[in-house]
């Protein structure tokens, strides 16, 4: 069995998953990226090739159990163990909760919550068994303050948080290590899935956009996914290990708020039906500017 680390990146098709596959392969790791389907992962091979490395792929579905099982055997059976397992997989869901489907939130969890712990269950036998490993599971900001008009992408993000929490005091006897890694806007194919919304009752246009302008402005300044990948490596290799990273556009500044910010000034936004007061208040309260040219 090779001593090289052997990593495992989910949703590695696209954005921060594929970054942190092909970054991990660069720094000597044997990185095997889950793709719903091999036959679309030119785009991922084509970025591995240019970086001189080589990513092996593994087909899953992060949202079926039988899937994941039969994913990870192969994994195992070709690589003989998981070091590191990356929970990029996700998906994103604009509503507001009344206008909600039941369907929407169901299929968002099983991606965003279960899809990460079924995963995580494929590995965590062996790295208990070592006593050596790490699971990165990768939220949002949004995990830590809710992003408005995205309910049910929101209540994921802020239940993967919950559930990481949990686990890396769950495994601390064992010596596993769990980093949860919160990307504010960075550069991504969710955003072009992303756009549209329920808006059933119309009561709510000014939340949409709201919602909107706000991701249009953070498209504009986007971070670049490697520099999310960058940090996702950090957590796997420090000797300081903290729990929560937050990184890329507005991410840092709204996390570090979070905590600080009034209930009143809270409610305050959700009041401002005017685009441009909406935009200057919430410059005013997070230090992060929405505006976008004209």
């Amino acid at each position: 069995m090779s001593e090289q680390p052997v990593a495992v990146v989910t949703g590695a098709n696209s954005g921060i998953g594929r970054a942190a596959a092909v970054h991990l392969a660069q720094q000597g790791m044997r990185v095997f990226g889950t793709v719903r389907s091999t036959s679309r992962a030119e785009k991922l091979l084509a970025m591995a090739a240019d970086a001189g490395v080589a990513v092996e792929l593994a087909e899953l579905d992060v949202a079926d159990d039988e899937s994941v099982q039969a994913g990870f055997a192969q994994i195992l059976a070709a690589a003989g163990r998981v070091d590191h397992l990356v929970n990029s997989a996700g998906v994103g869901g604009n509503a507001v909760a009344e206008e909600c489907p039941s369907e929407l939130y169901n299929s968002v969890f099983n991606i965003n919550v279960t899809g990460a712990v079924r995963c995580a269950q494929q590995v965590l036998p062996g790295m208990r068994e070592r006593r050596s490993g790490t699971i990165v599971n990768i939220t949002s900001v949004a995990g830590r303050i809710a992003a408005l008009a995205q309910s049910p992408y929101v209540a994921s993000k802020w239940a993967l948080e919950g559930v990481s929490e949990g686990m890396a005091q769950e495994l601390a006897p064992f010596d596993v290590r769990v980093a949860i890694v919160e990307p504010g806007v960075t550069k991504s194919a969710i955003f072009a899935k992303n756009i549209d919304a329920p808006n059933s009752t119309g009561a709510y246009d000014a939340h949409y956009q709201n919602m909107f302008q706000f991701y249009t402005a953070g498209y504009l300044s986007a971070t670049d996914p490697f520099e999310v990948a960058k940090v996702i490596h950090h957590s796997i290799v420090t000797n300081e290990p903290e729990l929560r990273y937050a990184v890329s556009w507005a991410g840092p500044e709204m996390a570090a708020l979070h905590d600080r910010i009034d209930h009143a000034d809270w409610l305050e936004l959700g009041r401002i039906d005017d685009l441009d007061a909406y935009m200057t208040r919430f410059e005013e309260i997070f230090g992060v500017d929405i505006h976008t040219p004209s």
